[in-house]
């Protein structure tokens, strides 16, 4: 695993890495999701007993207690050294647009992305005025499918069939691009099934083997969580 203190000193940010900034239910189902598609993840609370039930969920995850208002403190974290950051405390709001402010515009903060968690439109509203790329409404869920989000950026929209199956829209991945679906034969490959493919509004629902895919068109597709999360994310 790479070391935060080798992000420092001048090192690009790693693309998959990430920052969570306070690990309640949100932010820890963030982390939880994030750390099962392999990413790299530092997760920062000023409750040291917050960090050590997250720890207990996961021992090996990098985890630190710091004030994340303290603009030093997370620069000494490695805070600013990751790509996205998720700044997931919502009280006190005071606290949460300070942290949003410092990832985005801190000195030298090498932060490509930071999505914020907020309570009221009048806090989304203030998170989007300090540089949040994205505002998000707090649940269990909803940190669960950021997660999967930020490392399947091509997911599109998933419906979950059973405790194994589901079917998923994704934007065609770069791979796939200009290549028909008898020459990718995905069924054999990735032992998923395509159910439509084609641009947004126009799908061909059982398109041909023949269906040359365009980097513009999305696949729906159906299988395990498993096959599914083997497909190219890009």
């Amino acid at each position: 695993m790479t070391q935060w203190w080798q992000w420092q000193g001048g090192v690009p940010a790693v693309a998959d890495s990430f920052a969570v900034i306070g690990v309640g239910r949100f932010g820890s189902a963030v982390c939880k999701e994030l750390l099962r598609y392999g990413a790299e993840v530092l997760a920062i609370d000023a409750s040291q007993r917050a960090i050590d039930e997250l720890r207990q969920m996961d021992p090996g995850i990098e985890a630190r207690v710091v004030d994340c208002t303290d603009e030093e403190a997370l620069r000494a974290a490695g805070v600013l050294d990751v790509a996205t950051v998720v700044v997931a405390i919502s009280e006190p709001i005071e606290a949460s647009i300070t942290a949003t402010l410092i990832v985005k515009d801190g000195s030298g903060s090498r932060v490509k992305q930071v999505i914020a968690r907020a309570t009221s439109d009048l806090h989304e509203k203030m998170l989007r005025r300090v540089g949040a790329d994205k505002v998000v409404f707090p649940s269990k869920m909803q940190g669960t499918r950021l997660g999967m989000e930020l490392v399947r950026p091509n997911l599109l929209e998933r419906l979950r069939l059973d405790d194994r199956n589901s079917i998923e829209e994704i934007k065609v991945p770069q791979p796939f691009v200009g290549r028909s679906l008898r020459d990718l034969n995905l069924r054999k490959n990735y032992n998923v099934s395509v159910l439509a493919a084609g641009p947004e509004n126009q799908l061909t629902v059982n398109p041909p083997a023949s269906h040359i895919l365009h980097s513009d068109e999305l696949l729906v597709v159906m299988g395990t969580s498993e096959s599914l999360e083997a497909l190219p994310n890009l």
